[in-house]
């Protein structure tokens, strides 16, 4: 291999290389994007249903023993944060408090593991709670409010 070909070489293994971090990037930012959208559309979901059934939902807070004047909160929380996360505003402290939000859901409204459809609601909270300490340590990725403001 002569001088010429070995510098060809090497330019174009650079060349893939800087592709392939760009594709990889690109992939990581939609992935992070997507993943926060989906996450939180759970979250702005229920707080505009919470909105919609408003005396259903006092009546099953109460049911539970949990006081419906909470629901005002209850319903700020799953909008305000499912949006917050959404768009990567204050991203890390968001994201750990309704990871605490839904452990403590989890332990008040799906303690009855004897039924099969609670235990996966607890199960599917805890999964939840999992997502939200992910985004507490790793953040919103570049795609983000939070990024913009660094």
């Amino acid at each position: 291999m002569n001088t010429s070909t070995f510098a060809s070489t090497k330019t174009t293994a650079t060349k893939t290389s800087a592709n392939s971090t760009s594709s990889s990037t690109k992939l990581r930012d939609a992935a992070e994007l997507g993943g926060r959208i989906l996450l939180s559309s759970l979250f702005v979901l229920s707080g505009l249903s919470k909105i919609g059934a408003y005396g259903a939902t006092v009546g099953y807070m109460s049911a539970m023993g949990v006081p419906g004047a909470l629901l005002p909160v209850v319903i700020a929380t799953e909008l305000l944060g499912g949006l917050a996360i959404a768009f990567g505003w204050k991203t890390r402290v968001v994201a750990f408090l309704l990871a605490g939000y839904t452990l403590l859901t989890a332990l008040v409204f799906h303690i009855n593991f004897a039924d099969q459809t609670q235990m996966i609601m607890f199960l599917k909270n805890v999964s939840i709670a999992g997502a939200f300490l992910m985004l507490t340590a790793n953040g919103a990725g570049r795609l983000s409010l939070d990024s913009k403001s660094r």
